[in-house]
């Protein structure tokens, strides 16, 4: 399987950064993690917090660099907002995250730590041969996690694989429930993407941050990459 960002839309977007890890359970899937996993979720979830009382998600660098990319699109960055910055102000004004399920959790408490959007995935649930960041036929089905289908319009940026199934809407907005992970995931593929001035640097600690936490807490090997214009591609899951 390859995951990679279409050249057309690197081209338009030179600023992007990208990480990548593939990671399978050993054994049975299960939740895994325990105390530990609350520990290190609590952590990562405590660095957000004390960013937030010095300002708003809105300030943030990360996530000013993808209201930018959003306005870009076409889009007003105020009604979609990148999923770390929904995040994080569901944060700042609950007090809490979401919890999904225990590497979702850990995703997300990693992504508002580093206030980047970080995507989840069920490996399994992609069609092969490739996944594709690009811009949208039009043609492409996108499940909601309700269970209704959706079009992207076309030229709305998606995760898109061979099958023309779109597992995200509006690039960094909203994944799929098609490929949301769940208790019977065996295999994951995470994402991180940003756009900011330091982001190559950023993604590279955030990358590195999952790929420790993944083989801590559930004794996975993880692949990990970072995605260049030179070295676009990822391949995984041979």
């Amino acid at each position: 399987m390859r995951f990679g960002h279409a050249e057309e839309l690197r081209a338009e977007f030179p600023e992007l950064a990208a990480g990548v890890l593939y990671g399978e359970f050993g054994g049975a899937p299960g939740p895994g993690g325990g105390s530990e996993l609350e520990a290190r979720v609590g952590a990562y979830t405590d660095i957000a917090r004390k960013r937030l009382a010095a300002g708003t998600e809105g300030e943030f660098p990360e996530v000013r660099a993808w209201r930018r990319t959003y306005t870009r699109l076409g889009l007003r960055p105020t009604q979609y907002r990148c999923a770390s910055e929904s995040l994080l102000r569901r944060l700042r004004r609950e007090g809490s995250l979401p919890r999904i399920h225990p590497v979702v959790d850990l995703c997300n408490a990693v992504s508002v730590a580093y206030a980047i959007p970080v995507a989840v995935l069920d490996a399994d649930r992609i069609a092969e041969p490739w996944l594709e960041v690009r811009r949208a036929r039009g043609d492409e089905t996108y499940t909601t996690f309700g269970g209704g289908s959706e079009h992207p319009a076309a030229g709305e940026v998606t995760f898109a694989d061979s099958a023309g199934r779109a597992h995200a809407r509006r690039w960094t907005n909203r994944q799929s429930g098609y490929s949301a992970v769940g208790e019977a995931t065996r295999r994951v593929l995470v994402v991180a993407e940003a756009v900011h001035e330091t982001a190559a640097a950023d993604v590279a600690e955030l990358t590195g941050a999952v790929q420790g936490e993944l083989e801590r807490l559930w004794g996975m090997a993880p692949k990990a990459a970072l995605l260049t214009a030179g070295e676009p591609e990822f391949v995984f899951g041979e």
